[in-house]
């Protein structure tokens, strides 16, 4: 069987865990929260570097034939020194600026994103790599990865995060929004109701999806019984093979988890 090992500085990774666990039915899955630590947003690249060496040799350790960084903090801090460490695949998360620019018609693109990922120098690339003439207008987010952390999806504190984070993009004239946070999905639905209907919002959850499995095709020798699935309907993650982890608190963990999941979980405290 092959095993995923996915990490995150909390909860926000289950997002991109639900459009692996679409894309590869019958792999198993180990998730682990680093909640103890989060969020990584307000840390150093050194801090968050160490943290994911940590994490991604845990789960070598718990059997993983490849390693996704659910988070693009990390990512963007550690992702170069993950494959240095580790003969593995390692699959990481960038904020989707190429799609966004695919899809905006006003040429003004949004970034919803922590400051760790705006101010990293991986995102610089992304911007020139692909922004072209489109106007990409940034903003970071203080507070919404807590708010998520907290199980707080709908309510009045985080309304008002979102209203005041993405007041100045709309006004700036952006028709498209790129969520660039694993935990910034599971705000998708306030985050339409605040924007209308007319904005588009892009998530790269299913890319991630798709370009792990490309990795495992090539490099693991993933069997024919686990081609992608993405568009298949549905998602029952209770009859499938999760484990997950926490450096949190276990019961705080299992119930978050068990509202963002959509199925009971029971979290296991990390060694």
């Amino acid at each position: 069987m092959t095993i995923i090992g996915v990490f995150d500085s909390g909860v926000g990774g289950l997002s991109v865990l639900q459009h692996i666990r679409r894309s590869l039915p019958d792999a198993r899955l180990i998730y682990l929260a680093d909640s103890a630590h989060v969020p990584y947003g307000d840390k150093s690249a050194h801090y968050i570097e160490q943290r994911a060496i940590t994490l991604t040799r845990f789960l070598i350790e718990q059997g993983a034939d490849a390693i996704v960084i659910a988070c693009n903090t990390a990512t963007a801090a550690a992702a170069t020194s993950l494959r240095q460490h580790f003969s593995c695949p390692v699959i990481g998360m960038e904020p989707a600026v190429k799609p966004a620019v695919l899809a905006t018609k006003s040429g003004v693109v949004g970034v919803l994103a922590t400051i760790g990922t705006l101010e990293s120098a991986r995102f610089a690339a992304l911007l020139e790599r692909y922004a072209g003439d489109v106007d990409i207008v940034t903003q970071g987010c203080p507070g919404l990865v807590e708010q998520v952390e907290a199980g707080d999806l709908h309510g009045i504190r985080t309304r008002d995060l979102i209203e005041r984070y993405t007041a100045p993009l709309l006004s700036r004239g952006a028709d498209t929004l790129i969520l660039g946070c694993t935990h910034y999905p599971f705000l998708a639905s306030l985050i339409r109701d605040i924007v209308g209907t007319g904005v588009t919002i892009v998530d790269t959850g299913e890319a991630v999806a798709r370009q792990l499995q490309r990795r495992l095709l090539d490099e693991v020798g993933l069997k024919s019984d686990l081609q992608l699935d993405i568009c298949r309907s549905g998602f029952s993650p209770a009859t499938n093979d999760e484990l997950f982890y926490t450096s949190g608190d276990e019961t705080q963990a299992s119930d978050i988890m068990s509202t963002l999941w959509g199925s009971v979980v029971n979290a296991l405290q990390l060694p």
